[in-house]
């Protein structure tokens, strides 16, 4: 079978798009590891999937919209891949609206084309209580700075306090003094697999350079580090909200670029702005890629 894709980024983050909104995609979670693999696929962090709305989606949906990890696993949501996901449809004439309501496995996001080509997405309010991220906090004593609740998460004996919050996904936000001396290449996947997060979770690392500015790195389930997170973005800038360290909007500086959060408070949406850019379009031979002697070897897909 060959398939036509779309190679995408948003600040780095990159994304092979695949259209489904004519006919359903047959492709397993090991076809989708070879797609996103870098040495022997196309190469991306996530592929996203394109669809027409689902029998059980609100009425006034205009897509539905999956997300894969390039372990091939899927998803709630991806905050870079919301605006790449706006951008495909622009371009492809899916639909001329400039603010879409797309359907996720973590409920309904709504992106919208700017005039000046960069794509707000309105991604709903965090939610704050450990159950909904989910986080089993039992037995944990928990430290209070401002509005912020800080859960000491154990490491080979050490404790690192962290916010811990959902974004649709689940997120552990760390305020680092220097995102580029951190060893997020240890801690990030020792957090991810730790046992109180039943469905893993992305760890972020916050240096705040001002009341209005962060760096952050993401060590993102499923992937690993990447140039930027939307969802991170967004729930760093939260904690940080909420700490008493930031007041919004918030620049957050990722190694792949640059993402505008803004947030009035609990209850309230998050709303991410930031580009999304066309890389290049192509196709492959999903028949040739899975039997080739890559094949053999779908843990490579992480290794970056």
């Amino acid at each position: 079978m060959k398939l036509k894709f779309t190679k995408m980024h948003g600040a780095g983050n990159d994304f092979i798009v695949l259209d489904a909104t004519r006919a359903p995609l047959a492709i397993s979670d090991a076809q989708y590891r070879l797609i996103a693999d870098r040495r022997f696929g196309v190469g991306a962090d996530q592929i996203l999937i394109v669809g027409r709305p689902r029998a059980q989606d609100p009425p006034d949906t205009d897509f539905s919209y999956r997300i894969v990890n390039s372990d091939g696993g899927e998803v709630e949501q991806c905050g870079n891949g919301a605006r790449a996901f706006v951008r495909y449809v622009h371009d492809h004439g899916l639909s001329q609206k400039r603010s879409l309501r797309v359907a996720t496995l973590s409920g309904i996001i709504v992106p919208r084309l700017e005039d000046d080509g960069s794509i707000t997405v309105d991604m709903g309010a965090p939610l704050l209580e450990p159950a909904q991220v989910p986080f089993d906090s039992s037995g944990l004593q928990v430290s209070q700075v401002g509005r912020a609740r800080l859960w000491p998460l154990e490491i080979e004996g050490e404790r690192y306090p962290a916010v811990v919050l959902s974004m649709g996904n689940p997120h552990a936000v760390l305020r680092v003094d220097d995102v580029e001396r951190i060893a997020v290449d240890r801690l990030g996947p020792a957090l991810e697999h730790d046992a109180r997060f039943a469905q893993r979770v992305n760890v972020g690392f916050m240096q705040v350079l001002g009341r209005d500015q962060i760096r952050l790195r993401v060590w993102e389930r499923g992937t690993g580090e990447t140039l930027a997170c939307g969802t991170g973005a967004c729930a760093a800038v939260v904690a940080g909200i909420l700490a008493g360290e930031l007041t919004s909007p918030v620049r957050v500086l990722a190694r792949g670029g640059q993402l505008r959060i803004s947030w009035d408070g609990p209850g309230q949406s998050v709303f991410m702005n930031g580009p999304a850019v066309l890389a290049f379009e192509g196709e492959i031979d999903l028949d040739a890629l899975s039997a080739a002697p890559s094949s053999s070897l779908p843990q490579l897909s992480n290794t970056r």
